[in-house]
């Protein structure tokens, strides 16, 4: 890859000279950024492709060399040739960020692992054409690119969170008003109090909970001076105004039409509902909405303290003025007040710019108002959150939102600046470096309590011993008549009784106590405003430890206090006191969700919502903005909504709406939201496979749901929809539709079908709807009969059903059938499945007919099917023109898929033919353009060259490619006419061609990145992740597994293959957990489930299940009770389970579910046999069914007691699947920003990527999981332009959020501590750094164990680390351990083996054991002689450095022979041993994470010059026609590769 990485990076550098006016002008683009293509193009397809097209992204241009030449790119071309070189370095220099010298331009690598989606969800290869295109991931309406350009990938992760609830506000103090980011996030909030159609203020985020939107949120950026920031405004508008041209405002399709669609479709340029932005001159007025504002400084005057400053922006509200009030330490107390200026009282949710004289330097006055009792209330509750705000409780009992981190553990609060101790090189003595036994190499204990260390803060200052609502509320109606509000009950720290009145002008104390009433004031009655004020009066205690609390409080980072979007679960949790809560009794009694206090009308019409914020408008960038806010917001309340009323609904704490029916039929209504189980009640799903079918249903559906909520198109309605599986139950929950309560199904269903097409009925409506998504979707328009032999037209599965609501809104629903069937589990009568599938065992009866190609699959299908088409047609076009005599020979044999396959192959080979092949390429594309316009100059042989292309893929077309599916071929009950027996059969054909592509394409390719290590999957959820990309469903894992262990040098998969068997064992561990937890009652359920792991894990031969009746049997009736337990005997057939029968079970379903023979009758021996952890299998269960176990250590190979006991389960929770809806404007800045980090313009990418930051908080809240992927990158970015402050800034969020959002020992996070440990070390953090890696290596060991890639890096790390702080024999562990899994997993003869054998030697050296170093360095030698030759810059590095260690090693040899030979009085020469200099130790740590320099000398430039021309002549070619598609732009630059004149530009290693 070294080679091609160089060329590469020149030609980027070429890329940056090659535009002469191109940077100013809208509609020239620079050459790279490829135009968002118009109309059916624009989608996230096109967008994947585009990301796709660039090969190698990770060379960037970087100005890593001081003060630079002020010239611009455009004086480069208009110097005269002489000074030619110079100007071209100038301009390099210019587009970063100025590096000096002409001669030595300096490059940085950006390793692919750093743009990417959480864990490396992007593949860095680049795969032949024929294997894989872009495909997308999961839930996300976001393409993840799989080609080449992946670096550039996606942020998306199935892990979810969202924006802060009510009075979380993100507040980062007084000082982070961001005058910056006012001006981005302006646009985003100027439109924030427009209303919504039907009546519903949706749009004001504040009715929505929203409380904190974006003000001091957008946790992003510094203060400049406001004059500073208006000439960076002006720029930053005129750049603006550029990038939303280069965007069409078009919201992206999820799977939209492909590129190659936009043959077809240039014409629909309304494809989801809106106008493309016009790319003129001029632009669309209209998306350039720049509002000029600067923040000001407003004084805000607060009772009892100093009147002080606050910077605000226009675009606040008022109310977020109130947010920081009551989150600062000084005013946290206060909630019921009003904001005065000049006395008049301001509105809540005007904005400022809005408010009369309010200017710079006005004064605010903060005014006490009455208490009513829902502000009371209110009051309460935030006091109680103060005293609970270090309290880690609710974040391991997974309430509110709250998550746990434990960075700050490790940092010790020594990151950045505020940083209580700055630790310099020169303080090296006191760093302690031993690390825990534990994490040595080697070591084979993995303890579970360090993984949550405990928070000093954690033990919270007692502040009360109590505070509760008092027994006397609520108060009688001649005290309601003196102003009391409610009573309170409290008992001090020194043991005070005291009872509190809440009354209208405040708190005070009362004469009550717990047995008499009486609520006359006390003497002296202590009236305050706020509580706090009272309480500090009657308790000392309180007093000193809440202030001491709060400033406590205010220290912590925002990231570690905001809410979560979506709730996370911790599957460990240590002993916790249950201490008397009052509020947190209240809510479990009251269902909160059910009416948010903040929100007038009480409980939330789900459905109303839910589609009114679909309605928003979203024509330009601040409606869009303020729509996919509010839909985030929304879906994300609607989500803890349902998650809730599901457990109510299990735990048989809701009346069912049919209460007479049995159990498993009963279906419930729960605060708007409707609930059913997941059995098949009414033999509906008799033919698919019953309660096996009835449980996957739900899933299929959810992702139809997610579908066609990713397409977006305007007036088709689907249901909130959430899926919850909950002690063994799968519930799912939905909106409900208006009206459908009061009408029989029959009158409702206006399209589809209620029986599984027995009757059928269509409407011109649901198909003009349908229709708009059937090009992204691929879904096919076809007619089925009904039982009366009618024709029927649908554009969707039969079982999708339309229903006009009472609202007027067409509905969808039942989308189980989205996507087409997979043939390999579908066995059909009679039909013969193609040679890959049969060859592999398919196809195969699964245990329900309701099996899917996943979304990803069909599009990476359609992809390799275009790919084939372009080919196919080429080839024929040059045939045509070589040879017209044999061209009609050639066009027969091109008609079958399979030849062609073969030849486009042969046509790919052939490096002579890559240019011809180029404009073959480019001819077809014209001409499909020409035939699809129906422009009659075309010759009838082009066109019989199309109409065979097409004919030969597939395609539904014969004058343009276009393949779509139907989804009811082979669905049981449906018929076809006979007129369309034809088609009927093609589309059998193209069925069973896709799910060979699966079986001969996705997973060869899978295994294939797993070996080159693009895609290094760490744990199960990150394996599956990897699987959904290309499309393989869960149920291929046998064969994946399979397919590895057949694989030539599978040893290199070693870590695949034991995370596949894990997965396999967890999986199916957790199908039987399932159906053993329905017959357990919940008083049995501690107990089941310790019984259940104990046989999973447990050493213990025979455990003995403890029935739940024995502490609650009275002793007298002992005798008698014996034999009969409680509930019906049914209720303790699982206390009958035992080890063996147990991994009997998991063994005959991993065959029957995975089709995979597990050789291993219980737990040690599959421990054993596939070298699993116990602690491992642990944390995979626990994750996959929502247990929650106490965090202590377990002894899981002792033969004599069990494992687990029933106090050791805490907690069982739901999991929870539910749609993720994006961001697609600031995905848009995202990648725009990715591309110009590709060109090299380092500072303009970064600057886009922090826009793109603004966007994302203003749509997700400060926490997610792609503003995580944002913050990572910035960081990488601010890293390579030597800004290490502001990377380490950058990267300690980035950790924070990816602890919060996807779990404290996510892939992810471990990856996220790496980072932060290098940019700690970069600003002389040493011992920091060390802290973060030991425990990124405590974690690894943990959720995987050490025989993985990965490790070696980590290790190399470490070692090196280690020997800038002279800690040699450790750094050796270390470094050794690395050496030893490289060799195994990149094998021994690999540049990264090498580079290892160098860093041993270098150790070696510093020890002064010459012996040892000759030997490493001598093996390194070897391997860069043999891989790059003799002439290698590594090559010849090495060998000098050999020389070097044999002189030493002659030196010292020398010396101890004189020491022999003389004894005392030998006269000795002083030896030169080289510690280690910082510098050193970082440019090795640079290496091995991926950031290279590269030197490019004199002679590469000249060939850098030859190289523009060569780019110019192909620019112009390119231009004649429309611009290349973007798939042959990938295969262009692929093809031109060999032409470049390599020999002289150096290689470099590419370590990442």
């Amino acid at each position: 890859m070294g080679n091609s990485m160089v060329v590469n990076c020149c030609r980027r550098i070429t890329d940056l000279l090659l535009p002469a006016r191109g940077c100013n002008l809208p509609d020239e683009r620079s050459p790279l950024l490829l135009e968002a293509p118009v109309s059916g193009a624009n989608s996230v397809d096109a967008q994947g492709a585009l990301w796709g097209s660039v090969p190698f992204p990770d060379v960037i241009p970087s100005a890593a060399a001081g003060g630079g030449l002020q010239e611009h790119i455009e004086c480069a071309q208009a110097l005269p040739k002489a000074e030619g070189e110079v100007a071209v370095a100038a301009a390099c220099s210019n587009s970063c960020s100025g590096a000096g010298g002409a001669a030595l331009l300096l490059a940085a690598v950006l390793p692919t692992d750093l743009e990417e989606g959480p864990l490396e969800l992007l593949g860095r290869a680049v795969l032949p054409a024929a294997c894989q295109g872009h495909v997308k991931h999961e839930d996300c309406g976001v393409a993840c690119s799989t080609g080449p350009g992946a670096a550039c990938g996606v942020l998306t992760c199935s892990v979810q969170p969202a924006g802060p609830r009510p009075g979380a506000a993100l507040l980062l103090g007084n000082e982070s008003l961001h005058a910056a980011s006012s001006e981005s996030l302006s646009t985003a909030r100027s439109a924030r109090t427009g209303k919504a159609p039907h009546g519903h203020s949706v749009a004001a985020p504040s009715a929505l909970g929203w409380e904190k939107a974006s003000g001091r949120g957008a946790v992003c950026s510094r203060n400049p001076s406001p004059a500073a920031q208006l000439s960076k405004q002006q720029k930053r508008r005129k750049k603006r105004k550029l990038l939303l041209l280069e965007h069409p405002p078009g919201v992206a399709l999820v799977n939209g039409s492909g590129p190659h669609e936009s043959l077809k479709g240039e014409k629909d340029a309304r494809q989801n509902g809106h106008e493309e932005a016009d790319t003129g001159e001029d632009g669309n007025d209209q998306e350039v909405i720049v509002i000029q504002d600067t923040g000001f400084t407003v004084k805000i005057c607060a009772p009892g303290i100093e009147p002080f400053s606050l910077q605000v922006s226009p675009q606040e509200m008022v109310q977020e003025i109130h947010q920081v009030l009551m989150d600062r330490e000084d005013t946290c107390h206060r909630t019921c007040f009003s904001l005065q200026l000049d006395g008049n009282v301001l509105d809540n949710f005007a904005e400022l710019k809005t408010i009369e004289g309010l200017q710079e330097g006005s004064l605010l006055k903060v005014v006490e108002e009455p208490y009513t009792v829902r502000e009371a209330r209110i009051h309460v509750r935030h006091i109680r959150d103060l005293l609970k705000s270090l309290d880690p409780s609710d974040a391991f009992n997974g309430v509110d939102c709250n998550s746990l981190s434990f960075l700050s553990v490790f940092t010790e609060g020594d990151l950045g600046d505020s940083g209580k101790r700055k630790k310099k090189g020169t303080e090296m003595e006191q760093i302690d470096c031993t690390p825990p036994e534990h994490i040595l190499p080697g070591s084979k204990e993995r303890p579970l309590c360090a993984l949550q260390p405990q928070n000093r803060d954690w033990k919270p200052l007692q502040c009360l011993k109590v505070l509760t609502m008092s027994g006397w509320n609520p108060p009688p109606g001649n005290r309601k008549m003196h102003g009391d509000l409610m009573y309170l009950y409290v008992i001090t720290v020194e043991d005070r009784h005291v009872s509190i009145t809440a009354s209208t002008r405040g708190f005070y104390l009362n004469q009550s106590t717990a047995y008499n009433f009486n609520p006359k004031p006390a003497n002296p009655s202590f009236l305050s405003h706020s509580l706090v004020e009272l309480l500090n009066q009657i308790s000392p205690t309180f007093k000193k430890n809440f202030s001491a609390l709060q400033k406590k409080r205010v220290q912590r980072h925002p990231f570690e206090r905001i809410a979560t979007p979506f709730q996370v679960y911790s599957w460990t949790a240590p002993q916790a006191e249950h201490a008397m809560d009052c509020v947190r009794a209240e809510d479990a009694y009251t269902s909160r969700l059910g009416y948010e206090e903040h929100i007038p009308g009480q409980t939330r019409d789900w459905n109303e919502e839910l589609q009114t914020t679909r309605e928003l408008p979203r024509k330009n960038l601040p409606e869009r903005l303020l729509r996919e806010r509010a839909i985030f917001k929304v879906h994300s309340d609607f989500t803890a909504a349902a998650t809730r009323g599901a457990m109510a609904v299990i735990d048989g704490n809701v009346m069912a709406i049919n209460p007479s029916e049995e159990t498993k039929m009963q279906m419930f209504i729960w605060n708007n939201i409707f609930f059913s189980l997941g059995f098949d009640v009414r033999d509906h799903y008799k033919d698919f496979g019953g309660d096996v079918a009835a449980y996957v249903a739900p899933t299929n559906d959810l992702n139809g749901v997610r579908t066609y909520n990713a397409v977006d198109v305007e007036g088709l309605y689907t249901l909130g929809t959430v899926v919850v599986d909950y002690r063994g139950y799968r519930v799912t929950a939905q909106s409900i539709i208006p009206g459908i309560l009061e009408r029989e199904q029959e009158q409702s269903v206006i399209y589809g079908s209620i029986d599984f097409g027995k009757t059928v009925v269509s409407h011109p409506k649901y198909l003009e709807l349908l229709e708009k998504t059937s090009r992204p979707l691929k879904i096919q328009k076809h007619k089925v009969l009904n039982d009366k032999n009618e024709e029927v037209e649908l554009c969707s599965s039969v079982e999708c059903k339309g229903i006009i609501g009472n609202d007027g809104r067409h509905y969808i629903l039942d989308l189980l059938r989205t996507f087409p069937p997979d043939l390999n589990f579908l066995p059909v009568e009679g039909e013969e499945m193609p040679e890959e599938c049969k060859k592999m065992g398919f196809p195969k009866q699964h245990r329900h007919k309701l099996c899917c190609l996943r979304q990803e699959l069909v599009d990476a299908f359609v992809e390799h099917r275009y790919l084939l088409f372009m080919k196919l047609a080429a080839l024929q076009l040059m045939q045509q023109k070589a040879n017209k005599q044999e061209s009609s020979a050639a066009l027969e044999n091109g008609t079958s898929p399979e030849n062609g396959t073969g030849e486009s192959e042969k046509s790919e080979s052939d490096d002579g033919k890559a240019d011809d092949n180029v404009t073959g390429l480019d001819q077809v594309k014209e001409l499909a353009e020409t035939i699809a316009s129906d422009d009659g100059t075309v010759d009838p042989k082009s066109r019989e060259v199309i109409r065979n292309a097409c004919k030969a893929v597939g395609s539904i077309s014969d004058t343009s490619f276009d393949i779509r599916f139907n989804p009811d071929i082979f669905s049981p009950g449906v018929r076809f006419p006979e007129s369309s027996k034809e088609e009927v059969q093609d589309q059998k054909q193209l069925l069973k061609d896709a799910a060979a592509f699966l079986l001969s394409c996705q997973i060869p390719g899978l295994v294939k990145d797993c070996l080159d290590h693009t895609v290094l999957p760490m744990d199960g959820a990150t394996l599956a992740e990897a699987m959904h990309q290309r499309g393989i469903n869960m149920r291929y894992l046998g064969k994946v597994i399979h397919f590895i262990t057949k694989t030539p040098g599978h040893a290199q998969l070693d870590h695949i293959f034991k995370i596949g068997i894990s997965e396999l064992i967890t999986r199916s561990a957790k199908h039987i957990f399932k159906t053993y937890l329905q017959g357990v009652e919940l008083s049995g359920l501690s107990a089941a489930i310790s019984h259940f792991l104990n046989c999973f894990l447990s050493s213990f031969p025979n455990p003995i299940a403890h029935l739940p009746a024995d502490e609650l049997v009275s002793k007298k009736k002992n005798k008698k009770r014996k034999n009969r337990n409680l509930g019906n005997a049914d209720n303790t057939a699982w206390a009958n389970m035992t080890p063996q029968e147990l991994w009997k079970n998991i063994c005959s379903e991993a065959k029957s579910y995975f089709d995979f023979s597990l050789e291993c009758e219980n737990a040690d021996q599959a421990a054993e046999m596939y070298n699993l952890q116990k602690i491992t299998l642990l944390r995979e269960i626990s994750l996959k069914t929502g247990v929650q176990i106490l965090l202590k250590e377990y002894n899981f190979d002792n033969r004599h007691k069990p494992t687990f006991t029933e106090e050791d389960i805490l907690n069982i929770f739901p999991v929870v699947k539910h749609v993720n809806p994006k961001a697609s404007d600031a995905f848009h800045f995202f990648q725009s920003g990715q591309a110009k980090v590709q060109q090299g313009f380092l500072k303009e990418g970064c600057e886009l990527i922090n826009e793109a930051l603004n966007l994302f908080n203003n749509v997700y809240g400060a926490m997610h999981v792609e503003i995580c992927a944002c913050l990572r990158l910035l960081a990488r970015l601010n890293y390579i332009m030597g800004d290490y402050s502001e990377a380490l800034s950058n990267q300690q969020k980035a950790v924070l959020m990816s602890e919060r959002v996807l779990g404290i020992e996510h892939p992810n996070t471990i990856q996220e501590y790496m980072h932060l440990a290098l940019y700690c070390f970069a600003n002389s953090q040493l011992s920091t750094a060390l802290n973060l890696l030991y425990r990124a290596r405590y974690l690894m060991l943990l959720v995987f164990g050490e025989d993985h890639p990965e490790m070696a890096l980590l290790d190399n790390n470490i070692g090196l680390v280690l020997h800038g702080v002279m800690e040699y024999d450790l750094s050796l562990r270390f470094l050794e351990n690395a050496l030893t899994i490289s060799s195994k997993y990149h094998g021994s003869k690999s540049l990264k083996v090498a580079l290892s054998h160098h860093l041993v030697a270098r150790v070696y050296e510093s020890k002064a054991e010459f012996r040892s170093a000759l030997q490493h360095e001598k093996e390194g030698y070897t391997i860069y002689k043999n891989q790059l030759g003799e002439h290698h810059e590594k090559t010849k590095e090495s060998s000098e450095y050999l020389k070097y260690l044999t002189q030493q090693a002659v030196a010292l040899q020398r010396t101890m022979n004189e020491i022999y030979k003389n004894g005392s009085n030998a006269n000795i020469m002083p030896l030169k041993f080289t510690a280690p200099n910082m510098t050193s130790v970082l440019e090795q740590l640079n290496i091995i994470n991926g950031i290279l320099f590269i030197p490019l000398s004199q002679k590469d430039l000249e060939n850098l010059k030859a190289e523009v021309q060569r780019r110019q002549q192909l620019q112009e070619n390119t231009k004649s026609g429309e611009q290349l598609e973007p798939e042959d732009r990938a295969g262009e630059e692929k093809e031109a590769e060999p032409s470049m004149p390599s020999a002289a530009i150096p290689l470099t290693q590419s370590p990442a």
